[in-house]
């Protein structure tokens, strides 16, 4: 039993070393909480986990090497930075005009399931952990078979939920304590940074082509 519950408490206290990592899953969550609420959190971590648990089978079925490929970064640093850029800028557009208490608009409301999907896919910080700190603990926690794997990803997930729902309800349910000012400085801030993350980015995959040819 003790393996297990090592297994669980440890991984899901080392999640926030990703969770915390600023990204556009975080900056999507922080712009939609403060429109559609609390839930919006465990939403995008409901999508992120379906992705993490197809990753984990990759994973477990040999698919680890594919991680540490420089062609499969590339590829990621190419198709991540791109959609950050793309989301950055619909955010400084949308700057501007946002409310702290504006309508939601059925017509344009994300699907946040598939937004915690596509939105880690466009993260390289997630890739990157992974294909270290994550196949670290997938090859110890294999040591333990089935209910090794599952105390693992399931303290990794709880990790990521209190995170984001924390963040959620902070938004969603603390709006007196967020002037329209600070929420507007706050979404500037993040989409600067994607755009940066974004920017960085695309010269490493330019790097590791120059380099490779």
């Amino acid at each position: 039993m003790l393996p297990y519950l090592t297994l669980f408490s440890t991984s899901f206290v080392v999640a926030f070393s990703g969770a915390m990592m600023p990204g556009p899953l975080m900056t999507a969550t922080l712009s939609e909480s403060s429109r559609n609420g609390p839930w919006v959190g465990p939403k995008m971590i409901a999508g992120h986990a379906l992705l993490e648990m197809a990753l984990l089978t990759a994973l477990l079925f040999g698919m680890a090497p594919l991680f540490k490929k420089e062609f499969f970064f590339i590829l990621v640093a190419f198709i991540g930075g791109i959609l950050m850029i793309w989301m950055a800028q619909s955010m400084f557009r949308s700057i501007p005009k946002l409310e702290i208490n504006a309508p939601v608009d059925s017509g344009k409301r994300m699907n946040h399931y598939l937004a915690g999907i596509l939105l880690s896919l466009a993260n390289p910080y997630w890739i990157i952990w992974w294909a270290t700190i994550g196949l670290g603990y997938v090859m110890n926690a294999q040591k333990f078979g089935i209910p090794g794997i599952f105390a693992f990803f399931t303290g990794h997930i709880l990790g990521d939920l209190v995170w984001y729902t924390s963040l959620s309800v902070a938004i969603g349910k603390g709006k007196r304590f967020f002037t329209r000012a600070i929420y507007r400085i706050l979404l500037t801030a993040c989409a600067t940074f994607l755009v940066l993350f974004a920017l960085w980015l695309i010269y490493g995959g330019i790097r590791k082509i120059l380099t490779t040819a």
